[in-house]
C-alpha cells in the first residue's frame, strides 16, 4: 500500500505541469537538526534516544488557486541513524544500539504569499498535514520494522526570482510526526517494530531551501483591431 501511494505521488508530480494553468515545481534541500525522543509504557517497556540530524530532500507540486494562495502536494525523504537506549520486556537492565532509519513524509498543505512591491521577492508562510512513514533497520538482529504516523508541517521563507520561470527558495520549517498510546513506534531487543508505547512526538527543525520552477501559462494579449 505504501509503495502504491509513493508511486501515485510521483505520477502526480511528473504529470501536473501538462495540465495545470498556474503550476510550480518546488525542489527542496535542507539540514535538519537532532531531536530527542522517548517513549515509556512501564519500567520494562521504554526507549529513549536521538533521531540524528542530516540532509533532507524533497519535491513538491504547487497549484496557485489565486495570485497569493497556493496548494502543494509534497514528498520529503531523510536517511539517518538513531542511537537508542531501550528495555522491551527485558528485566535485566537496558541495552543500547544504533538503528538505521528512513523517514518519508507525504504532505498536502497551503501557502500564503505576501506582496512586497518587488516582483523578484516573494515571502510566504504555510502549513501542511499528512503522514510520516518510518522504516527502521537493525543490522545485528536482522529485524526490520515500519510504522506510519500522522504528521504536520509549518514553513516560512522567501522565493527570489531570477526570471519569470526560475527562482531560489530560502526556507525554514518544522516537521513533526506524532505518536500515541497503543500504536507507538518502538526500538526493542528483537529489532524494531510497532508496539505499545506512551505518547511521544518527534520534531524536526530544518534550514535550507531549493529551486522553484514556474510553469504558469502566460496569457497572450489580445490583438488590437486595425483602425
Amino acid at each position: 500500500m505504501k509503495i502504491k501511494l509513493f508511486k501515485l505521488v510521483f505520477m502526480l508530480l511528473i504529470t501536473a505541469p501538462a495540465f495545470a494553468q498556474n503550476f510550480r515545481l518546488n525542489g527542496y534541500g535542507a539540514y535538519v537538526f537532532d531531536d530527542q525522543v522517548d517513549s515509556r509504557y512501564d519500567a520494562n517497556n521504554y526507549y529513549e534516544g536521538t533521531i540524528q540530524g542530516g540532509f533532507q530532500w524533497g519535491v513538491g507540486a504547487e497549484f496557485l488557486i489565486r495570485e497569493t494562495k497556493g496548494i502543494e502536494l509534497k514528498y520529503i525523504r531523510q536517511d539517518t541513524k538513531a542511537p537508542m537506549k531501550y528495555n522491551y520486556n527485558y528485566t535485566g537492565g537496558f541495552k543500547t544500539k544504533t538503528f538505521d532509519v528512513g523517514i518519508n513524509y507525504i504532505l498536502i498543505g497551503g501557502s500564503n504569499y505576501f506582496s512586497t512591491g518587488n516582483d523578484k521577492i516573494e515571502p510566504y508562510f504555510g502549513l501542511g498535514l499528512g503522514a510520516a512513514f518510518f522504516d527502521i533497520k537493525n543490522a545485528e538482529a536482522g529485524a526490520d520494522g515500519s510504522s506510519t504516523k500522522f504528521a504536520w508541517e509549518l514553513k516560512g521563507g522567501t522565493n527570489i526570482w531570477f526570471s519569470e520561470k526560475v527562482g531560489l527558495k530560502l526556507q525554514v520549517d518544522l516537521l513533526s510526526a506524532v505518536q500515541g498510546a497503543g500504536g507507538g513506534l518502538y526500538f526493542g531487543t528483537g529489532g524494531a517494530g510497532a508496539g505499545v508505547s506512551t505518547y511521544s512526538t518527534m520534531y524536526q527543525f530544518g534550514l535550507g531551501g531549493g529551486l522553484v520552477f514556474n510553469f504558469a501559462k502566460q496569457t497572450q494579449p489580445q490583438a488590437q483591431p486595425v483602425p
